[in-house]
């Protein structure tokens, strides 16, 4: 196969599916969705010791207009929620987190507020966040990463990916489904970051 194509892929990959070693942090971040998975690696985080606090953020898909319901292990986190944030917090809770350490934020409705409303938070529970995890799809990794670190510019970041719906660093290339993940993935960075730049 062509040398410039696979090491085009190589670097799409490296920049996409970001991933670190956690260590331990003030804060636990988890972007709002309809998956319990990032909420059950945030708790396991939580429950090793490796932040203080957990943020769930969202209130539901811009797109939606609503909550558009659970996704994954509904026979566990069956609740009639009407926001992300409902959910993520009922999984924390399920599996762990003590509701006191998960702090609120249920007005996002895309990755960008996500960052913007959890920074408002933080800021008026008076915490200082120099070190933070970031549990998000595996996938959605780069752009969750860079919305953050935009928000938190003095804050060292630890992304934590999950996959949560079968699409991975590792298999992405394999079908239609996994390619157009990543493709949007990509298409959107350089979409949504080239107007940010130019605003300012």
């Amino acid at each position: 196969m062509n040398n410039a194509y696979m090491n085009f892929l190589k670097n799409a990959e490296d920049f996409v599916f970001v991933e670190n070693k956690p260590e331990k942090s003030d804060i636990i971040f988890v972007p709002g969705n309809g998956y319990p998975q990032m909420a059950e690696q945030a708790a396991e985080l939580y429950r090793a010791g490796l932040a203080d606090w957990v943020l769930p953020s969202g209130r539901y898909s811009v797109v939606n207009g609503n909550f558009s319901g659970v996704l994954k292990k509904r026979d566990i986190y069956n609740g009639n929620y009407e926001t992300e944030w409902e959910f993520l917090k009922d999984v924390l809770i399920k599996s762990g987190v003590p509701e006191k350490k998960i702090l609120q934020e249920d007005h996002a409705t895309f990755t960008y507020e996500n960052a913007i409303y959890s920074r408002q938070v933080t800021d008026q529970a008076g915490l200082e966040i120099r070190k933070a995890i970031l549990c998000c799809k595996s996938y959605h990794a780069r752009r969750c990463l860079m919305y953050y670190e935009l928000l938190y510019p003095d804050t060292e970041f630890y992304v934590v990916p999950v996959d949560a719906d079968g699409i991975t660093r590792d298999n992405w290339r394999e079908n239609e489904e996994g390619i157009d993940a990543v493709t949007g993935e990509l298409s959107r960075i350089v979409k949504q970051f080239s107007l940010m730049l130019e605003r300012d």
